[in-house]
């Protein structure tokens, strides 16, 4: 795992859930090395938004991730982007979503890496295509 960088971060992860913090730091982790993939001498900057782990890269729109109606987690994207509603047509049969803005998941269940994978890779590039 990728070490936190600001303390304030790791708090909010250390308030989670046993459960949801565990499914949490994959999908924080899966963010890390997708930016990597991507854009390997860009920094990725995590920090708080509205009090969830936000992820920016510099061509993309930030993605945050948190709890989501208690028992649950998500990503969250800009509401104003169309990435959510790409994911729909992409992942229409696979991933369950919010309105326009995010990704919700079961944390007691399987994560969909692949699928999360590539919208992810798609929110981190969203502003260069």
């Amino acid at each position: 795992m990728t070490p936190f960088e600001s303390s304030e971060v790791k708090a909010v992860f250390n308030q989670y859930s046993p459960q949801c913090k565990e499914a949490l730091l994959t999908i924080r982790q899966l963010i890390i090395d997708t930016s990597a993939e991507l854009t390997p001498h860009e920094k990725l900057v995590e920090n708080l938004k509205w009090n969830q782990p936000t992820y920016t890269a510099k061509a993309g729109t930030p993605i945050r991730i948190g709890i989501f109606e208690e028992t649950k987690i998500a990503l969250f994207f800009h509401c104003q982007t169309t990435l959510i509603e790409q994911f729909r047509e992409l992942f229409t049969d696979t991933l369950v979503f919010s309105k326009n803005r995010a990704i919700v998941m079961d944390p007691t269940k399987p994560l969909p890496i692949n699928d999360l994978k590539l919208c992810i890779q798609m929110g981190l590039t969203y502003h260069s295509s």
